[in-house]
């Protein structure tokens, strides 16, 4: 295998180098073809040293399965730092070679590693990448093969990086409106049963001792207390675990899935940030891949891969079936029903006008500033709801406590 020095010019007139290998000119001039690559010089590199042959590198290996999974965060940062190299004309395998060594993810560093290797031997940058499926999702793969192919790849980068960030800010609101009431509840519930377990049986035992006689509440609460210290609470835990593992395992199918995914759609108020997150998400990243140029049916593929609510995974699904049958993707995606009507009537004007890509930019941005406002909302109505739900909790375990006090000082006196 031969070395060779390419040099090219992008769409937009900027001059580019790479290094690959072949047996001849002629078949490293098919390899570039393959990738969208017209070379202007095509030369042999002097005083190159012949690569020695290694065995496969396996992608993953057992070091893999113990080590935290890339985020969505670590890939943005990439493509940014990516990009700006290519832009700036640093060669794609000293890009990564600089990336490798600032990388803190050992499994990460093992990609880029391995990836500079392949790179290096003449294989293109998105075949490098599909070799390691716990770092580089379908999504980020098939922008950079199409930035490759179409000689823009620092352009892809860029877009690819600002899908990853939006992507990751839609991500966090959800969970920060999901999560506030169920960390705070969970709080009140430990504090509640802290109380009762612990708190209320030493108080009993005063009043017990002065001969004061429990009200119906506070002994009601004596009695749960009990209880919960009983060989009960073993068996309520226990019960507990089975209902989440038997919960997973249904979840785990199918059916299930769809029929919880679908019931998540339905929630007041919840139901419909999922569903406006979920259009964002789809018309960002489909307005991001067609500008970047992957065709349609790959991009819904692409689309049904990455979703994560399994009712929305099959109206892109049926929806591509439709479209490989001629339907338009505004009639494909409307007769669905699971998309709002307006994204689908925005969708028809662009694929009318051509403008598909801008106009589904400009619908995630409308339902990105909606997700925005909808979790402001939903935080500032649960608020005063979960101070609530605390002080019901608390006061329950006080008045239980201060009750008998009446009886006390009527003994006393």
């Amino acid at each position: 295998m031969t070395i060779f020095q390419v040099t090219y010019t992008t769409r937009d007139g900027r001059k580019r180098e790479l290094e690959m290998q072949a047996d001849t000119p002629a078949a490293a001039r098919l390899k570039l073809r393959k990738r969208g690559i017209l070379p202007t010089v095509l030369v042999r590199k002097e005083n190159a040293v012949e690569p020695i042959a290694m065995p496969t590198i396996t992608a993953m290996d057992w070091r893999d399965l113990l080590e935290p999974k890339i985020s969505v965060k670590e890939k943005a940062l990439f493509a940014n730092k990516l990009s700006a190299m290519v832009d700036a004309g640093v060669p794609i395998m000293r890009s990564l070679d600089l990336m490798r060594r600032q990388q803190k993810s050992a499994l990460f560093r093992r990609a880029l590693n391995a990836m500079t290797d392949d790179v290096n031997q003449g294989g293109s940058l998105g075949d490098a990448m599909r070799r390691w499926p716990k770092v580089f999702d379908n999504l980020s793969i098939a922008m950079v093969e199409a930035g490759e192919a179409g000689g823009v790849l620092d352009e892809t980068l860029k877009r690819l990086a600002t899908l990853l960030e939006e992507n990751a800010r839609l991500q966090n609101q959800i969970k920060s409106a999901l999560g506030y009431p169920v960390i705070v509840l969970v709080i009140a519930i430990l504090v509640f049963l802290g109380m009762t377990v612990f708190l209320i049986p030493t108080f009993a035992d005063i009043f017990d001792q002065l001969g004061a006689k429990l009200p119906a509440f506070s002994q009601m609460m004596v009695d749960f207390s009990k209880l919960l210290r009983s060989s009960f609470s073993l068996l309520l835990a226990t019960l507990l675990i089975l209902m989440v593992f038997a919960y997973n395992r249904y979840y785990g199918t199918p059916n299930g899935r769809r029929k919880v995914d679908g019931l998540m759609l339905r929630l007041p108020l919840f139901g419909d940030l999922l569903q406006k997150t979920a259009s964002a998400q789809f018309c960002r990243t489909l307005s991001s891949l067609s500008s970047a140029g992957v065709p349609i049916m790959m991009s819904l593929d692409i689309l049904s891969e990455t979703t994560t609510n399994s009712v929305v995974r099959d109206a892109i699904r049926g929806s591509r079936t439709d479209i490989s049958e001629g339907v338009p993707l505004s009639t494909a995606l409307a007769s669905k029903r699971v998309f709002p009507d307006m994204m689908v009537s925005m969708l028809a004007i662009g694929e009318e006008t051509g403008e598909m890509d801008a106009m589904l930019s400009k619908v995630a941005d409308f339902y990105e500033d909606e997700v925005s406002s909808t979790v402001k909302a939903l935080t500032a109505m649960i608020e005063p709801v979960m101070i609530v739900v605390v002080g019901v909790i608390v006061g329950t375990i006080l008045i239980a406590m201060y009750l008998p006090m009446a009886s006390v000082f009527e003994n006393i006196r």
